[in-house]
């Protein structure tokens, strides 16, 4: 949109050029959404504050330290959402149907995650784990159709430590495809805890994914590094670098203390999109290990109900998800946050490395 005429202005000086690339879009993008984050969330705080006095509801089961987060704004996500639908609208070239869908699951799943920050806020509770997953379900099912119907391959599975070598799953990628978006949604969800903990982790994430994508639509590279090669998709690089200028404006006032939460309306959609980004890449193996903290975080959970329900009531940790297991062993939540910060980093450098290991 505003890059295209910005681009067509190239005649009148060599400048305008620059709008051409992905990385100069990619870079700005970036700036500019921070930038709005940065000047509007002060007000939407306001905004909340009036709205909604109660704010966020704590549970009283946690650890102690967290009722004194009682009354936070918790609309975070409204805002992140606001500013990667703005920027990559404007930043995307000829606007790509890469980002056309991951704007749409970005929607959709911020959706689901509005109705259950509402819920909170007005009710003192959210909506039921079974209508939150069927909800989600028939979104990914959605999803799946438009993906399918804009042409896209969503039968091969592509293995990372061999090049273009994919196996062919045919409907039974469909089940994956559940799987990889549900469990990308949810599992950043619960990563969500703690002031500041889960928006570093989705930073380090999307530039894991903006660096694939910008090898995979770039020819050149692509065959160097001996990846598969998808004409189009360097456009999810402005995608991926809105969601981290977005997310460092958040983390911005999301910093303990914290004066506003993200909600289920920014972990749920952030979640969904990085999903979706990883099967239009063809990179979902790289997902899980870039993701990794977010996979621990979740099977945290899984095991904790698993052996509470198997042991006759004995609990595998504190409490889950896990970060709250260690703030029940005496660590602060700012050394907990930091930790998990650098285990997430190790993560992504992991995942990047892949990109060599053919």
């Amino acid at each position: 949109m505003i890059s295209d005429f910005l681009y067509s202005l190239k005649d009148i000086h060599p400048f305008f050029n620059l709008f051409y690339y992905i990385s100069f879009r990619a870079g700005l993008s970036l700036v500019l959404s921070f930038s709005l984050v940065l000047l509007l969330m002060p007000m939407w705080i306001n905004v909340q504050t009036k709205l909604f006095p109660k704010g966020q509801p704590i549970r009283d089961d946690g650890p102690q330290t967290h009722l004194s987060k009682q009354g936070t704004p918790t609309f975070g996500g409204v805002l992140i959402i606001f500013s990667i639908i703005i920027n990559t609208i404007f930043w995307t070239t000829e606007f790509s149907n890469f980002n056309y869908i991951l704007l749409l699951t970005l929607i959709l799943f911020g959706s689901i995650g509005f109705y259950d920050d509402y819920q909170k806020v007005i009710f003192n509770k959210g909506i039921s784990s079974k209508r939150k997953f069927f909800l989600q379900f028939l979104i990914t099912i959605l999803l799946y159709f438009i993906i399918i119907s804009n042409g896209y391959d969503l039968n091969n599975f592509y293995i990372p430590f061999f090049k273009n070598i994919s196996i062919e799953l045919g409907i039974f990628y469909f089940v994956i495809i559940l799987f990889i978006i549900i469990g990308s949604t949810n599992a950043t969800n619960l990563t969500d805890g703690l002031d500041g903990l889960v928006s570093m982790p989705l930073i380090f994430v999307f530039l894991t994914f903006a660096i694939f994508a910008y090898i995979l639509g770039n020819i050149n590279f692509s065959d160097y590094l001996l990846v598969n090669y998808i004409p189009g998709s360097g456009e999810i690089v402005i995608f991926c670098t809105t969601s981290i200028g977005a997310l460092l404006g958040f983390l911005w006032f999301n910093s303990s203390p914290a004066s506003i939460f993200m909600g289920d309306t920014g972990s749920q959609s952030l979640g969904a999109s990085l999903a979706v980004a990883a099967i239009l890449l063809k990179q979902e193996f790289v997902l899980a290990i870039a993701g990794g903290l977010f996979v621990i975080e979740a099977l945290s959970v899984i095991l904790q109900v698993f052996y509470f329900k198997t042991s006759s009531g004995k609990r595998l940790f504190l409490m889950a998800p896990l970060h709250h297991h260690y703030e029940k062993k005496g660590l602060t939540e700012q050394k907990v946050v930091i930790r998990f910060w650098i285990i997430s980093f190790l993560f992504c450098l992991l995942a990047l490395s892949l990109l060599k290991i053919r």
